[in-house]
Order: C-alpha cells, then sequence, then structure tokens
C-alpha cells in the first residue's frame, strides 16, 4: 500500500485530504454522514489489509521458529493452529463496525503483489535470511497500514463528534435520522 496522496482518487486519499473534515458545521447532516460512512468503509478496508498482513507475518515467523526448533512437522500442517485467533496482546480499536471489507480481491493482490516481491510463495525453500527479509518487509507494510488506518480513526472521530454535538445541541433527532433510514434509497 503506498501512502495517501493530496489530491489522489483513491477512497484513501479523500477521506485524509484536509479538506474533508473542513467546515463540517456547514454541511447537512445527509453529507455528513455520507462523510461519516465513506471513513468507515476505508478503516473497515485498512483493517482487513493489515488482519492479512498479520496472517502472512505469523506464517514467517512460525516457519523461522519451526526451523529454530527443529520441529518436524511441515508449516502447511501447522496453518490451523498458526491462523487461529488465540490470546492477543493487543486490542483492536474497539469500534463497533457496521461495513464489510470491500474490494477484497483488490486488498489480497496488494498483499500477494508484496510477499511475491520477496519471492516468499514457498517459505519452506526459502533460506532463514530470506525469511528475515520477508518478515521484515512485511512489516514495514504493516506499519504504512496501521498508520494510515490511524488516520482514518482520526477522521472519523472528527465526524463522529460533529454528529454527536448536532444531537446534543438539538440540531439534529433521532427521529429524523429513523425516518431517514426508512426512506427507499436510490440505488
Amino acid at each position: 500500500m503506498t501512502r495517501p496522496m493530496v489530491g489522489g482518487r483513491r477512497r484513501v486519499d479523500r477521506v485524509l485530504d484536509p479538506t474533508f473534515i473542513e467546515g463540517l458545521s456547514d454541511i447537512s447532516m445527509i453529507d455528513l454522514r455520507a462523510r461519516r460512512k465513506e471513513a468507515e468503509q476505508e478503516e473497515v478496508d485498512l483493517s482487513y489489509l493489515r488482519r492479512m498482513l498479520h496472517g502472512r507475518m505469523d506464517i514467517v515467523q512460525a516457519e523461522l521458529a519451526r526451523r529454530e526448533s527443529s520441529e518436524d512437522i511441515s508449516i502447511v500442517d501447522s496453518l490451523v493452529s498458526i491462523l487461529s485467533d488465540g490470546p492477543r496482546s493487543t486490542f483492536g480499536s474497539g469500534r463497533h463496525a457496521t461495513a464489510e471489507p470491500s474490494r477484497v480481491s483488490e486488498r489480497r493482490r496488494g498483499v500477494e503483489i508484496a510477499i511475491s516481491d520477496a519471492e516468499a510463495s514457498d517459505i519452506e525453500a526459502r533460506s532463514i535470511g530470506e525469511l528475515v527479509l520477508v518478515l521484515e518487509m512485511l512489516r514495514g507494510h504493516e506499519s504504512v497500514v496501521s498508520q494510515t488506518r490511524r488516520e482514518v480513526q482520526a477522521v472519523m472521530d472528527t465526524l463522529s463528534a460533529e454528529l454527536a454535538g448536532r444531537y446534543r445541541d438539538g440540531l439534529a433527532s433521532i427521529d429524523e435520522l429513523l425516518n431517514a433510514s426508512s426512506q427507499p434509497h436510490d440505488a
């Protein structure tokens, strides 16, 4: 993943453009909710990409550990335990996502390109030095994705604060929200 670009055409570029959150008090509730939804979708997609990268890193780390311990079991036979959700040392953002990842194949393709660039598709055939390089490369990608995700979350927080402030100050009502959500949407 490349860093967001000012004036870029991707959703992440739009969401992280400073103008995305300028003048929020002057835009309609519909536009404010649309921006919040767009930022949320980007955050969900970045979270998905980050999870994919973590899975790849877990596989490489497991192969390194297997070689260090001289275990006789293949990495393929260990995939279920490697990729299962066990106890985590870090916690998620605590946000309730209402969106599903979009552009899944595009995100997967990006991770696969990163992996193939490092010639790591067959990790059992790679040397320890090559695996260490692959792991460093994956960590670099993950760092960029995580930083971008934090920036998107900050935008979401700003948009959410504006929404909450409007409800708190009586500038918007829950009844209007419920009425708007019960109306049919144009395709």
